[in-house]
């Protein structure tokens, strides 16, 4: 069996919200647009037919992948801690001479770095994971070792 998508209860019904719109409105008027595209005549020659199939593709495409994140999906709760990181949780950490920096480890299909949700798989990630305030986190980048302070945990 294949490892389970981590997801917060906010990132499950988000994909459950963009299923709904993909089967339903999304699908439908590509159906229009094909249908349209069909009664133009000459398929072979007609762009709008062409981009209609290629839509449809990513379509189902997407359809598929979102389905098959739910399918494996387990959700990540908000509980104790117990004084470590785990999945789930809220870190703020500090590189020495860096201002500090809040994180929520989240799985990798709600991870968005901008917006401070990152992967328990990313490096940064892995390397806070089961650390407890005042450990100090080693990751290792492209341009070399960087050092995290853990000053919190929610």
């Amino acid at each position: 069996m294949s490892q389970p998508n981590y997801l917060t209860p906010e990132g499950e019904a988000k994909l459950q919200a963009e299923l709904e719109e993909l089967k339903g409105p999304r699908r439908d008027d590509l159906a229009k647009r094909l249908r349209s595209a069909i009664q133009m005549g000459d398929l072979s020659e007609n762009a709008d037919y062409h981009k209609a199939k290629e839509d449809q593709g990513f379509l189902e495409g997407r359809i598929q992948e979102i389905e098959a994140i739910l399918r494996n999906v387990a959700i990540i709760e908000k509980t104790q801690s117990k004084g470590f990181i785990f999945i789930g949780s809220q870190v703020t950490i500090q590189e020495e001479g860096s201002d500090p920096e809040t994180y929520h480890l989240v799985g990798p299909t709600e991870a968005n770095p901008r917006n401070g949700r990152i992967s328990h798989e990313s490096p940064i990630g892995r390397a806070l994971m089961d650390k407890k305030v005042g450990d100090v986190a080693e990751v290792e980048t492209p341009s070399g070792k960087i050092k995290f302070k853990v000053l919190q945990i929610e």
